[in-house]
């Protein structure tokens, strides 16, 4: 009998791959390991691995570029508030 088709992880949704890593992991974790599944088991490791680990480089280099262009923003907005009275105060 074949065995089923795994998604393509660039396919997946983040959660989903990560929640398939932490299966192989257990599966690692449990003390009958089945030596057959063992490289296909590592290879969909490191296939989660790669994308998960990719995903979370271009997030990075994305909040990276906008958390500046959002400090400008929230710089420029900023007003002044008397504190006593909670009343915006012309500079």
């Amino acid at each position: 009998m074949p065995k089923a088709q795994k998604p393509d992880p660039a396919k997946m949704t983040y959660a989903d791959a990560s929640e398939e890593l932490d299966e192989i992991v257990e599966y690692f974790e449990d003390a009958d390991i089945d030596v057959d599944q063992l490289v296909e088991q590592l290879t969909r490791a490191t296939a989660l691995v790669d994308e998960l680990e990719k995903r979370l480089t271009a997030t990075k280099l994305q909040v990276d570029e906008l958390a500046p262009r959002l400090a400008q923003v929230a710089d420029a907005a900023q007003v002044s508030i008397d504190p006593e009275t909670g009343e915006v105060l012309d500079d």
